[in-house]
């Protein structure tokens, strides 16, 4: 569904809804009796149970899928606080009832609503490489320095050799670009970003040929990596890992796993802010593409 028939139809919905809601406001009755009054109350807090156990789940495994549950949980609260308040003013517990969705519904909506905004934010920047980010890669300063990563200025002057106004203009660039933050504590960390690779058909004549270069030295390297990886494969023990296979898939479909591996590797490279003792770098990468024999010459 494209992003304006999404508006056209919350905005005729607002407008549907504004005679409806004038018109139940003069026709329906202030009492009514119904039956399955029970069965409808205890059936919304089921589904209330549910939404707290998935959302628990969901949030052990740090999956994203806790965004939508967590604002759907936060609604149902606040349905759950206007009801008992609405329906029970008159009778003798409409303050328990008040005190309930003040201090305990209406308080926990908050808190779950601005968590699920929060797991939104820590999504990792998704974007593609510009020119400006690859004359940072060009330039070994910088890989040196986010080398060092996590340390303050000073630590990373240190240990690099660089001058600590040198440090200071590379960590400022990084931060500007998005590879860095500081924390309270001044010590520096990197920020991962799921970069997409340029198009060189984007660009013209001299910056065309930069991003065509920068590509090819990127499969360049990647190859020569995965090269070493192999003539090295029984020296790394448990900390390494491969498989293959083949599958048919429609467009949709690759573009679904696709985004379910970005989804995986956020989780994951969200997992900690603070390094562990007992952690190990890892080089991971993910490439699917046509079979030889399936691309034509």
């Amino acid at each position: 569904m494209s992003r304006r028939i999404l508006l056209v139809l919350l905005a005729g919905a607002a407008v549907c809804l504004v005679p409806w809601t004038v018109y139940l406001a003069h026709t329906l009755p202030d009492r009514y009796d119904t039956g399955q009054w029970r069965a409808a109350w205890v059936g919304f807090d089921v589904a209330l149970l549910l939404c707290f156990a998935a959302g628990a789940w969901l949030g052990l495994r740090r999956r994203r899928a806790a965004v939508p549950l967590l604002s759907a949980t936060a609604a149902l609260l606040c349905c759950d606080a206007w009801f008992d308040v609405m329906l029970g003013w008159t009778s003798d517990e409409r303050w328990a009832s008040v005190a309930l969705a003040v201090f305990v519904e209406i308080p926990v909506a908050v808190v779950l609503a601005l968590a699920a905004r929060r797991l939104l934010s820590t999504a990792i920047p998704q974007r593609t490489v510009t020119l400006r980010d690859i004359e940072l890669r060009d330039d070994p300063r910088y890989q040196r320095v986010t080398g060092e990563l996590p340390a303050t200025a000073e630590q990373v002057a240190r240990n690099t050799g660089l001058k600590r106004a040198e440090v200071a203009e590379c960590l400022k660039t990084l931060q500007d670009n998005g590879f860095v933050r500081r924390g309270r504590k001044g010590e520096w960390v990197s920020l991962p970003q799921d970069l997409r690779e340029p198009k060189p058909e984007d660009y013209t004549g001299e910056a065309r040929e930069r991003v065509t270069a920068f590509l090819d030295a990127k499969y360049e390297n990647e190859v020569a990596l995965l090269s070493w990886a192999a003539s090295h494969r029984d020296e790394f023990g448990p900390w390494a890992t491969a498989q293959r296979t083949s599958t048919r898939l429609t467009e949709d479909e690759f573009r679904e796993l696709d985004a379910e591996y970005r989804e995986l590797i956020n989780r994951y490279c969200r997992r900690r802010r603070r390094p562990a003792a007992s952690e190990q770098e890892l080089s991971v990468r993910f490439y699917a593409f046509p079979p030889p024999e399936a691309v034509p010459s």
